[in-house]
């Protein structure tokens, strides 16, 4: 075992400083060392490939506008049959020069009409595939809906923070991201009395000279002068700024297709992605260059703007999202570490084999397991949101029972403060803000909650319990949760969120940028609620109302949209009066693909530290998991054991995932997505106060609470606590998770260092470190129990050193004192592990 570093802890309460302490015990871990000749060895790289074996897409290239432009991408063969992109390690010529030219990353532009060849030639070896360049002078109309809109959306013009916003931008408003291409052209064409386009001075048109920043613009340059982008935009005007002069449906564009899918990167290499727009005919027109990309995950494959992909030296899996005209594709990235093997560790369950399937396909080491202190004190904190108890701890660490971690988690998740935390959990993000349903249905609510989780109520009886409460809102129940979304969209999209994982309020003004969803979609989800009502009842409270409702107009056609769950078929009303009875039937049957996945992802993130999916109610074709097999089978599990939460949470903690430790090697400590060790997570603020208090032996007074109230158990959101408010404690405002801020800050550590609160109960008469300093017991097992009470171990022989100076410069109970806060200001403390 490598040595610790013993990290200096003040002696005195009195010395402060300005941030945590990193940890009690810091080990050092040596610097990782590869051998790269024998890794490049086993993967064939520079060792026996065959020059000849070249990949060239397209096959040939054909050019038919002035603008146009084809993306050429060329891959080899290693020895192991990986195909590796080395367009930008040829050389490539045209032949005849004069009718084309390709840059240097195979991005070949016309110049005049005529056939010829692009001559690819990589070390001694020469390719070639004709090219074909027409219509130069006579080229087909500029598109404004196919070739202007993209020129806008690659550009920026219609972002949301520029002229795409609601209210636009210096009175030009455009349609976000193009999704309403006519609108686009009235503003340009025929608003501001038609002053941004002149068609007898084409040159001189505002939004020519803007665009470009040849007439001062306050979005700065957005198209470079002399770019394929000015010179089409200036086509477009010479040509009468029509919005579409062929008028042709079998113009429209129906789809993109990219290439590659997917593709294996190691360490610092590049791939192009070619993008090809279909339309109704099947004509594949190159448009790259015209579109935008993005990566889910920049710190392992970043992307750039056109579309070449950079590998980074973590490995893991990064989705690069493309873009173009409402349509979306993704191209997959694995980025293995090569030549990585390890012994695979002891599998639980059916989680720990695709966890290490996944660990040994991408050569990322997993750490190993964690102690028992390690696991004792996280699975209290991740279960019950409540430390143990120093003899709770004692007798788990002294437990010689090969089975006494499964044991412990069923004792948990039948312990009251379970239903007390997960009873918090679900109140924030139920928007249980007690301002906007009133105390009297928060606390309705609360007790709904806590009834069904003393009662293990199973998830889909809980979400159909929200989607069909009626009655009283002050009467225990979910009822209140309808005071906050009493318009048929609200409700739609926050239940969408909420229970299904699916983002879908940005297809409330256009096309989902990100997904297949549509307006229709948003309007035919919101259909389920419009029957819902408020009606007041004679003692002042309101009651939920459901029955009748209709459905909703298309917000731009005004056609009237079937009502339909997302990706369902039109709903039938016809045996019930109130709609949410067949959206509440749709969600939890075997045919919706979402409930089943978004509560199993909301779990595993609870538990794990971040979601398979991220966000997690992001769940999207674009955004996928970071292990596809292991988060189709937790949303089997979850279907085969009826949804019963206990159960679900019962498989996750007994798997040898969870219980990895977080301590990480030189080889996964870069790893932040596929689970190869335990990530270290914040303490939410009540929990984190429930720990101070109980570490310390001195009850938080909450004003206006009964005495011994601990934070997790008080619903009153809007409770004054300076506490709360610096260390994260969600307004309710949304039903979002990521409302809770678990980032620490310089606030967090002086509150800790500094606050008089924590002095109080630190140097408190009935207080822990005064009890233990007036006990017989001796220094050092003073020094024990403080461990216990607060990390849940004893310490190692130099932290007990460390710590005995205390007692030899100080008295017993200054020195207790100190201890006790020296701990509690460490990361240790303030972070489960």
């Amino acid at each position: 075992m490598v040595p610790p570093v013993i990290l200096s802890v003040p002696p005195t309460i009195a010395t402060t400083k300005c941030f945590y302490f990193s940890s009690l015990i810091v080990h050092r871990i040596p610097p990782l060392t590869l051998n790269v000749v024998c890794i490049l060895t086993v993967l064939g790289i520079g060792a026996g490939v065959d020059a000849a074996n070249l990949h060239i897409s397209p096959p040939g290239v054909a050019l038919e506008r002035p603008e146009a432009t084809q993306q050429v991408v060329i891959h080899r063969e290693d020895a192991t049959g990986r195909l590796v992109d080395i367009t930008r390690d040829v050389k490539i010529r045209i032949d005849p020069p004069k009718i084309a030219v390709v840059d240097d990353r195979g991005l070949v532009r016309p110049r005049a009409n005529g056939v010829g060849t692009i001559i690819i030639q990589f070390n001694e070896h020469t390719q070639s595939i004709p090219i074909t360049v027409s219509r130069l002078d006579n080229p087909l109309p500029v598109s404004f809906r196919n070739e202007v809109i993209p020129i806008l959306t690659k550009s920026g013009c219609n972002s949301g923070g520029c002229h795409g916003k609601a209210e636009g931008q210096n009175g030009f408003k455009l349609s976000i991201f193009g999704f309403d291409p006519h609108a686009d052209h009235e503003a340009l064409v025929m608003e501001s009395r038609g002053r941004r386009i002149s068609t007898g001075q084409p040159t001189g048109s505002l939004v020519f000279q803007k665009a470009s920043a040849r007439t001062p613009h306050g979005g700065g340059r957005k198209i470079e002068p002399g770019s394929y982008r000015d010179r089409r935009l200036l086509r477009w005007i010479s040509e009468g700024a029509k919005f579409d002069a062929a008028q042709d449906p079998s113009t429209k564009i129906v789809g993109i297709e990219i290439a590659p899918q997917q593709q294996i990167l190691l360490d610092g290499e590049t791939q192009q992605i070619r993008v090809d727009t279909i339309d109704a005919q099947g004509n594949h027109r190159c448009v790259t260059n015209e579109t935008e990309y993005e990566s889910n995950a920049a710190a392992i494959a970043n992307v750039d703007s056109r579309g070449l992909i950079q590998a980074r030296n973590i490995p893991g899996e990064a989705t690069i999202l493309v873009r173009h005209l409402g349509h979306v594709a993704t191209c997959r990235i694995t980025l293995p570490r090569p030549g990585v093997t390890f012994p695979r560790p002891a599998e639980n369950n059916f989680i720990d084999a695709l966890a290490w399937d996944k660990l040994e396909r991408l050569g990322i080491e997993p750490s190993g397991r964690s102690d028992d202190a390690m696991f004792l004190r996280r699975v209290y904190l991740d279960t019950i949101g409540t430390l143990p108890t120093p003899q709770q701890a004692r007798e788990f660490l002294n437990d010689p029972a090969t089975n006494k971690r499964a044991t412990l988690i069923d004792q948990l998740l039948n312990r009251d403060e379970y239903v007390d935390f997960w009873t918090m959990k679900w109140l924030d993000v139920l928007r249980a803000d007690q301002l906007k349903i009133s105390p009297q249905g928060a606390v309705a609510m609360q007790r709904w909650l806590r009834r069904g989780f003393a009662e293990n109520r199973t998830f889909d009886k809980l979400a159909t319990d929200l989607l069909t409460v009626q009655g009283n809102t002050s009467a225990e129940g979910p009822g209140s949760f309808y005071k906050i979304l009493n318009k048929p969209d609200e409700a739609a999209r926050s239940i969408s969120q909420l229970l299904l994982g699916v983002r879908i309020e940005c297809a409330q003004c256009h096309h989902h940028p990100s997904e297949r969803w549509t307006q229709s979609d948003y309007v035919g989800l919101a259909g389920f609620f419009t029957g819902l009502k408020l009606k007041k009842l004679p003692n002042g409270e309101q009651a939920v109302v459901s029955f009748g409702g209709k459905d909703l107009p298309h917000p731009r056609s005004g056609e009237v949209v079937p009502t339909h769950a997302l990706g369902a078929e039109p709903a039938d009303f016809s045996r019930v009066s109130d709609r949410r009875r067949v959206f509440a039937e749709w969600l939890t049957s075997a045919q919706n693909p979402f409930f089943a996945k978004a509560i199993a992802n909301r779990l595993w993130a609870h538990y794990l530290g971040r979601g398979l999916i991220e966000p997690i109610d992001d769940i999207r074709g674009t955004n996928p998991a970071t292990n596809v097999p292991l988060m189709q089978a937790l949303a089997s599990h979850m279907r085969e054991v009826g949804y019963d939460m206990k159960a679900f949470t019962r498989t996750l903690l007994n798997s040898r995932a969870y219980q990895l430790s977080s301590t990480t090697l030189p080889g996964n400590a870069d790893d932040q997505q596929n689970f190869s060790h335990f990530i270290q997570k914040s303490l939410p603020a009540e929990v984190l106060l429930d720990a101070i208090c109980q570490s310390t032996g001195v009850a938080e007074d909450f004003n206006g609470w009964p005495a011994g109230y601990r934070a997790i158990q008080v619903w009153d959101n809007r409770m004054p606590s300076y506490f709360f408010r610096i260390f994260g404690r969600p307004v309710r405002a949304s039903v979002c998770e990521c409302e809770r801020s678990g980032e620490p800050s310089i606030s967090q550590a002086l509150h800790l260092l500094n606050a008089p609160e924590i002095f109080e109960k630190l140097t408190h008469r009935n207080g822990r470190a005064r009890q233990l300093a007036a006990s017989e017991m001796t220094s050092a097992e003073i020094i024990g129990e403080l461990y216990l009470s607060t990390l849940s171990r004893l310490p190692i022989k130099a932290e007990k050193e460390l710590m005995l100076q205390a007692f030899v410069e100080s008295d017993r109970r200054s020195a207790t004192e100190d201890v006790l806060w020296a701990i509690l200001n460490s990361k240790e403390f303030v972070f489960n592990h």
